[in-house]
């Protein structure tokens, strides 16, 4: 009866989004897409999703005794509005069914198109050779003499093991291992969901919720990121270095090996060739005001702009370390093993003697080592070290900082088709210095980018049909650490993030200086998602529905999910050292650093890799 339920209630919210009459899908395909998606996510996930969908289908019965389903199109769309407007934490909930019905949609609608752009070329590279067991296959007990590694975010990586070191590595990775003929040939949507903890829906609970997609395969969020690669700003480092003690982020020090970084991951600013009208736009925009702009600097050496990095280059070309680093430092002797999820680090008299696994039939493994080296990222450390009975010190899980992003869509009059080009291409820098808030020419996947669209039922279906019109530009902002991650008490990792009063206000900044940019490209209209959903082409009208919206947009922002450049988590891996034995509502997208404070820019590949380089050098010194 319930599974009766579900399904009728899936049907009438996709029809009530998507309406047939107006042109959309018929109920029973976009459920079936829907379907497929959830049934790659962690059950309970799955599970309340399919109660929002009962629950809207509920309440439509008790507001208008009749079901969702024996209502008219425009009805629908009416009390989806209704229920929206009751209160924000509902209207965030609507926005959330929204996008995964237009994601799990748009995936299956845009699958023989991403597949025609994934094979259209050859792969740049073959997959690198590593020596990779899966935890399945592991004795209980493995280890090695001694070592390091990690898991990789943001560009960078735990590093390769230093040549001539003498330690013997061992890498645990709880994803695992992606071939470039699974991202050439592979569904979009299961590709999307095996590539995200969680399938894409770890999120971070507070006003807005902010969503953390976080990868998980070996080469960590690398494989999924968009290659993005900035240096640390050198005041950055210092203040590190002064105020935080961190003798590693001298910028005299560091220098050599961010320049080993950035030749290792072969950094170099997006060709025009390649990098799409998007970004072109937002290049020409900046000109116009005499804003500072510039080509994003990448590792994607051999990329031919087919804007998948979100979900795998089919080509090999975006160079994140499962083509560098690991098979370096597999080279060098490292050995590395996958499906494992570290759930405890082994310790003895305030020695650390290995790691616990889970594997994925839920049975336990130990790896032994006397050095573990815990790359677990913002929201995983906390939890692992609390698990380990290691993480009694009293600021443990606080001071989160995610540089939260948000999207603004402009509709142009000539064909912009966002998705042939670079997935995040430009980026102007003019409000970066002072204000901490950095501009990108952002784009998705064909087909599943389309929740950044605003609007229900006949509006939104129109807007799907000319979405080849649209232009994305990104924010992200350097924002306080406002959040914490907690669960001490279940070692489960539960992040909570409030935006501060000054970070929300940066926030509206950044709305009204991407409206300005749209508006300045030649945009007809900008669809913002606040209350009032377009603004007619007049960028004076952007100041002044955003001026005096700090509490909507602090309360109801959000930008589309796939933002990927703000991927910065990584998750635990071990080594041991020779010792002994072994606003509509603007849903925020994020990610955490790996260093004492935040950073002002997106992906800085080289404090993440630079710094775990130079920890590798000491962690070997040591050692001898």
């Amino acid at each position: 009866m319930f599974t009766r339920l579900t399904r009728h209630s899936t049907e009438a919210v996709c029809a009530a989004l998507l309406p047939p009459e107006a042109g959309g899908p018929s109920p029973a395909t976009a459920a079936d897409d829907l379907d497929r998606y959830l049934g790659l996510l962690p059950p309970l996930v799955a599970a309340g999703i399919r109660a929002g969908l009962v629950g809207i289908d509920l309440a439509t019965l008790a507001t208008t005794r009749r079901s969702m389903g024996r209502l008219d199109a425009d009805d629908r769309v009416r009390v989806l509005e209704r229920i929206a407007a009751v209160r924000p934490e509902l209207a965030m909930a609507m926005d959330g069914l929204k996008t995964v019905v237009l994601l799990s949609h748009g995936a299956a609608r845009s699958t023989e198109e991403m597949h025609r752009r994934a094979v259209r070329f050859d792969a740049a590279r073959p997959d690198a050779e590593m020596d990779i067991t899966s935890s399945m296959d592991e004795m209980s007990g493995a280890g090695r003499d001694g070592g390091r590694g990690g898991r990789r975010g943001g560009g960078g990586g735990a590093g390769p093991p230093r040549p001539g070191g003498g330690l013997d590595v061992i890498v645990l990775e709880e994803g695992r291992r992606w071939k470039v003929d699974d991202f050439r040939h592979g569904h979009p949507i299961e590709r999307f969901a095996g590539l995200y903890r969680d399938g894409g829906t770890t999120v971070a609970l507070g006003r807005p919720p902010v969503v953390l997609p976080i990868g998980r395969a070996v080469g960590g969020t690398t494989v999924v990121n968009s290659g993005t690669c900035y240096r640390p700003p050198v005041e950055v480092q210092q203040r590190w270095r002064d105020d935080h003690g961190l003798a590693l982020a001298d910028p005299e020090a560091l220098a050599p090996y961010l320049d080993e970084v950035e030749s290792t991951l072969r950094v170099a600013p997006v060709p025009s060739s390649v990098m799409g009208r998007n970004g072109e736009l937002l290049l020409a925009a900046a000109a116009n005001e005499r804003w500072a702009s510039h080509p994003i600097p990448r590792n994607a050496p051999d990329c031919v702009g087919s804007c998948q990095c979100a979900i795998g280059c089919p080509r090999n070309a975006k160079f994140g370390v499962h083509l560098n680093a690991l098979p370096q430092a597999c080279k060098a002797g490292a050995r590395i093993i996958s499906h494992a999820r570290v759930t405890e680090v082994l310790h003895h008299a305030g020695r650390a003697t290995g790691v616990a696994v889970r594997r994925p039939d839920g049975s336990m493994l130990e790896v032994h080592a006397a050095t573990v080296v815990v790359a677990a990222g913002a929201a995983e450390t906390p939890a692992l070290l609390w698990r380990s009975s290691l993480g009694d010190h009293p600021r443990v899980g606080d001071n989160l900082s995610l540089h939260p992003a948000l999207g603004l869509a402009g509709r142009f009059p000539e064909p912009v088709v966002a998705w042939e080009g670079v997935l995040q291409s430009a980026a102007v820098d003019e409000l970066h210095r002072e204000h901490g808030i950095l501009i990108e020419a952002t784009a998705t996947p064909p087909g599943m980018g389309s929740m950044v669209l605003p609007g229900y039922g006949r509006e939104l279906v129109d807007r799907l049909a000319d979405a080849d019109h649209v232009a994305v530009f990104g924010a992200m902002i350097a924002d306080e650490p406002s959040g914490r991650v907690i669960g001490r008490r279940t070692g489960r990792p539960l992040m909570r993030y409030d935006l501060s009063t000054r970070d929300s206000g940066r926030l509206v900044r950044a709305l009204g200086a991407m409206g300005r940019l749209l508006f300045a490209a030649g945009a007809e209209e900008v669809l913002t998602g606040l209350p009032r959903p377009t603004l007619g082409a007049h960028r004076r009208r952007t100041g002044r529905h955003t001026r005096g919206s700090r509490s909507i947009e602090a309360a109801r922002c959000r930008v589309p999910s796939d933002r990927h450049c703000e991927r910065r988590f990584r998750r635990p891996a071990l080594t041991g050292r020779r010792t002994g034995p072994p606003p509509r509502h603007r849903r925020c997208v994020g990610g955490g650093r790996n260093g004492p404070t935040q950073l002002s820019r997106g992906e800085s590949a080289g404090v993440d890799h630079g710094l775990a380089l130079a920890i590798a050098d000491e962690i070997v010194a040591a050692g001898r």
